[in-house]
């Protein structure tokens, strides 16, 4: 993308958009089930995860965005970076594994969308049942043709999109306020206690708050409008997006797990179905059955632009490094296109294979997105010369330790 087409507004409005961008990236599947994991240990564990999430964020993804800004070769993604910083097999390495964090969440917002607005059509429009195979080709080609098109396209949609979700996010929230039952929800305790229950929470909410697909494009859009202060006003961004993924995030979680309580969050959990849906179907509102899977619409292809994003970046480079005969004969327009292919064809496929959407995000989304986003960067602060004035020991410590918590959680889940 050259500066003339993705930056045609004023640098302030750039920001802007990009904090929309990067708050829509996080909101995606992970907060439709959120509050049933989240809210399930009780009040303490959920009390003290809420504290440490913005942090978490904030810190991960500035350290993320540093490691781009610092580059010794502006212009380049992330998948270039690591390579200039720990060479070509380390580089390669991380790269693949950057892959490994972001392309199975584009399958899972696939399914998801299928998921949803089927669900929608047969249960609140009263219609048919689409075949699936149909269904998610429409659905999952539609969202691709948008992703294809250009960058700027993808914000504006995004932003549109944003909007309305902050705006049902939060119209949902109040409205569980009247039903919010302390006393019920205190006593709750989940079949894990003490810090061990807050270390189980992490996953699900370093998955729900992940927006680092998105982080090598909005450097490189920072460094292209900033110039020398881009890495200041990315961290200005990044500050506004965790303050902003933590209040509206984080009091829908509250709103829901007060309002359901520990038994209805149990319940949810054994139908495997969001939160959300759970409400709908027990208090027998129309406007909450309306407003659920609009709600998930717009929170799922919000995410699936900037997963795709980064999905693509790292299949680019993975077909340039494992396969440079074949990069070699192909145009960056031709190889765009074929990994734009690939994405929305295996995208297709696991819509209609229907995997279990809630086991593959504790599963995959834990492990890989920690390793990328929480211990690499800070290992990067240490490794790299260039990196030396971002160093911070308190930061650095905390942001490690809840890194390898977080993968600690995911791994001891897989065996529970």
């Amino acid at each position: 993308m050259t500066q003339t087409e993705t930056q045609p507004h004023h640098p302030k409005a750039i920001n802007t958009n990009w904090i929309i961008s990067l708050f829509g990236t996080a909101v995606g599947a992970g907060i439709l089930f959120l509050p049933i994991n989240a809210g399930g240990f009780g009040f303490w564990p959920l009390l003290i995860a809420t504290v440490l999430i913005g942090p978490m964020t904030f810190l991960s993804h500035r350290a993320l965005s540093r490691m781009m800004s610092a580059s010794p070769k502006p212009g380049v993604d992330i998948t270039g970076v690591v390579t200039s910083y720990f060479g070509q097999g380390a580089g390669a390495v991380i790269s693949v594994l950057y892959f490994l964090a972001i392309y199975p969440i584009v399958l899972i917002y696939g399914v998801s969308i299928t998921n949803t607005v089927d669900s929608f059509i047969v249960n609140q429009l009263d219609g048919p049942s689409i075949p699936r195979w149909l269904l998610s080709l429409l659905l999952v080609g539609g969202m691709t043709l948008v992703f294809a098109y250009g960058q700027r396209l993808m914000l504006i949609v995004t932003q549109i999109i944003v909007y309305p979700l902050i705006v049902f996010l939060a119209a949902v929230s109040f409205y569980l306020v009247p039903q919010w039952d302390f006393s019920s929800f205190y006593e709750t305790e989940g079949t894990t206690s003490g810090i061990w229950a807050v270390v189980m929470i992490l996953p699900v909410l370093v998955f729900s708050f992940n927006h680092s697909p998105a982080i090598s494009q909005f450097t490189l859009a920072m460094q292209r409008t900033w110039g020398k202060g881009a890495e200041k006003n990315a961290s200005k961004v990044l500050g506004i997006t965790a303050t902003l993924l933590t209040i509206f995030t984080m009091f829908f979680v509250w709103s829901c797990a007060l309002a359901v309580g520990g038994d209805g969050l149990a319940q949810a959990r054994e139908q495997n179905i969001p939160v959300m849906s759970y409400i709908a179907n027990t208090t027998g509102v129309p406007i909450m059955a309306l407003l659920s899977p609009i709600v998930a619409i717009l929170a799922i292809v919000s995410s699936y632009f900037g997963h795709t994003l980064g999905a693509a970046e790292g299949a680019r480079f993975i077909v340039k490094k494992f396969a440079p005969s074949i990069s070699n004969k192909l145009s960056m327009t031709t190889l765009t296109v074929a990994v734009n292919v690939f994405i929305f064809l295996t995208a297709w496929a696991a819509a209609i294979a229907n995997p279990s959407i809630l086991a593959l995000i504790e599963s995959i989304g834990g492990p890989f997105i920690a390793m990328i986003l929480y211990i690499m960067p800070m290992y990067a602060m240490y490794k790299v010369p260039a990196l030396n004035r971002f160093r911070n020991h308190w930061t650095a410590a905390f942001v490690v330790f809840t890194g390898i918590a977080t993968i600690s959680a995911a791994i001891v889940g897989l065996f529970l």
